[in-house]
């Protein structure tokens, strides 16, 4: 099943080119994180969907949505570093997740399909990472790996963009518009093997990143496992897995795209609008 959230706070099943709009049927009122996280955080789950006769529900062309992230504010965005070698060896790395353990986002990073990332500097490097996203939909907490799976509501295609300063992770990847998220997600139980996805990623027509999430280093029941021995992990709650060789410099007026195979692909733009110089940011030097 895939659900797909728009900028009107509804809540719609995407059944080929039409999606169905659940929002009245499953009660949900509007929130700041959008209806899935609303229907998430009170304990829903694939079940009371799947009761729902959808034929009686309003319904219009998936085209005419105006879509949103499908969590517009997550309760955190977890994300992993150097979770692919190829990556690693890129970066010149000499650590893998293993070593540095996760990190958080700032959830008023996200952005959903169509949206613009902005670029804060205009003499700083930024980069797009092409990842899948893990959408948390039970409470987890020190879970064993066994099952951590059974923790997964859905997945669905992630940017993680990253300015090339010297700040922290956390800082350097949480700017404003710098978590593009969607177009939906994908439940759990129509994706299968989260470890047998094709992700590829565009930037100007061009395929920067191609690979398939079995060479990940932790895999996603690893990574859920492993980051929820360090922090509890809600429904609604995000992870991103950590992305491919082939990060590189996006620039203004370029378009940004991440694929992966049974989960859709996401589309978002680049603007440079109140970028600045880096020594220009506040703060003493």
């Amino acid at each position: 099943m895939r659900l797909a959230s728009t900028r009107d706070s509804r809540l719609h099943v995407v059944v080929d080119d039409v999606a169905v709009d659940v929002t009245d049927a499953l009660d949900l009122p509007t929130g700041p994180g959008g209806p899935l996280l609303t229907f998430l955080e009170r304990g829903g789950n694939l079940g009371a969907i799947s009761a729902l006769d959808l034929d009686t529900l309003p319904s219009r062309p998936l085209a005419a949505l105006d879509l949103d992230a499908p969590i517009a504010r997550p309760g955190k965005i977890v994300g992993a570093p150097v979770n692919y070698l190829d990556h690693k060896a890129e970066m010149g790395e000499q650590r893998t997740i293993a070593d540095y353990g996760v990190f958080l986002k700032a959830s008023s990073s996200v952005i959903g399909p169509g949206a613009d990332v902005r670029l804060p500097y205009r003499d700083v490097r930024t980069d797009q990472e092409g990842e899948l996203a893990v959408v948390i939909g039970r409470t987890a907490s020190r879970v064993p790996v066994a099952e951590a799976l059974d923790h997964v509501f859905g997945y669905a295609p992630l940017l993680d963009i990253t300015v090339r300063s010297g700040e922290d992770r956390s800082t350097r990847k949480s700017f404003d518009t710098f978590t593009p998220f969607g177009p939906w997600v994908t439940t759990a139980d129509e994706v299968g093997d989260p470890g047998e996805l094709e992700l590829r990623c565009w930037v100007g027509g061009e395929l920067r990143q191609e690979t398939s999430t079995r060479e990940l280093v932790y895999d996603v029941a690893e990574l859920v496992a492993y980051t929820s021995h360090v922090m509890t992990l809600f429904p609604g709650d995000v992870i991103a897995t950590g992305t491919p060789a082939g990060v590189g410099p996006i620039k203004p007026g370029q378009r940004i795209v991440v694929e992966i195979s049974r989960l859709g692909r996401l589309e978002v733009g680049v603007s440079d609008e109140g970028a600045i110089d880096y020594d220009a940011r506040p703060g003493p030097r």
